[in-house]
Parts: structure tokens; sequence; C-alpha cells
């Protein structure tokens, strides 16, 4: 399919892909970006599209896509490390202060399990639970993206018998 039939298509649905962005940001000027940075990646990747899919469900999911990413970016953005010391505490009479020893115990000793697993699981296993996507470890590391998924798996698998051991029937 050309750019050309492509964008045909593409505007003849843009009243729901419109209505679709709009319900996604509830900001019309967030869904006026977020239709045609659509536009633009249905254009960029109309090579991916077969001619035997629902054009309608393709764009969406794309939408939709493009929606999340931007969300996850913002989010990270917007995240502020507060590195000051808690020297005081302002009104703190009515709050109660759990002691969360126990926890802190429990997860040094989790993370002395996450250290004891060999290099190959551990690295993707940790690169993982700090958030990087199974893309971004493939190419950090330069593996594909399938061993890293099984590398996690299996790094996952030997956590719960190394937790099972030292808590047998903590599953149950």
């Amino acid at each position: 399919m050309t750019a050309i039939e492509i964008t045909h298509r593409f505007t003849d649905m843009s009243s729901i892909m419109e209505a679709f962005a709009y319900r996604l940001t509830q900001n019309r000027e967030e869904a006026k970006d977020l239709y045609q940075e659509t536009l633009f990646k249905v254009l960029r990747y109309k090579d991916k599209y077969r001619e035997d899919t629902n054009f309608k469900a393709w764009s969406m999911t794309i939408m939709k896509n493009t929606f999340i990413n931007n969300y996850r970016k913002k989010a990270r953005q917007n995240t502020i490390i507060d590195q000051t010391e808690d020297d005081f505490y302002l009104n703190s009479g009515a709050v109660s202060v759990e002691n969360s020893g126990d926890t802190n115990i429990l997860l040094q000793e989790l993370m002395k399990m996450v250290q004891s697993l060999e290099d190959a699981l551990r690295v993707p296993f940790l690169m993982h639970y700090q958030g990087y996507k199974y893309k971004e470890i493939a190419e950090e590391l330069r593996l594909p993206i399938g061993t890293v998924k099984s590398r996690i798996f299996f790094a996952r698998k030997q956590l719960k018998v190394f937790i099972d051991d030292k808590y047998p029937g903590i599953w149950n």
C-alpha cells in the first residue's frame, strides 16, 4: 500500500481516530498531537501493515501504544528525587511510624540471593527489576530478545528455589 493510499484510509476515519485520541488524553491539544504522531507512525511503518488485517485496528493499536509510551516518558521526566536529609519532622505527633526491621532483613536476604545468581542471569534480571524493557536490555547486553526473556525467567525460577529452600511452604 502506498503512502497516499494509507493517508486516504487514515483521513477517512479521522473522526474515529480523533475521538479515540481524545478519550486517551482527555485534552484537545494533546489529542491533536497524538493524532499527528500516530499518522506519522502509520506512514513510517506502512511496510509492516499486512493487507489482510484490519487497518483501523492496526492504526488504533499504534495510537494506543504511542499514548502509553508518551505517558511513561512523561512519568519518568516528572520523577523528582529528593536528596535532602530528613533532619526534622513537622507535625509528626499524630503520625505513627512502623518499624520495618523485619522487612529490611527479608529484603537484604533476597538481595543476597539475587547476588548469588550467575552473572548471565543476574545482570538481565536486575536491569528488568530496575525498569528496563526487554528490548533495551537486549540492546545493552547485545543479546537476542528471546535470550534476555529466558534468562530473566530462569533467574526468577532460581530465586523461587532459593526462597523455597530458605522458607519451605511459603508458596502454599
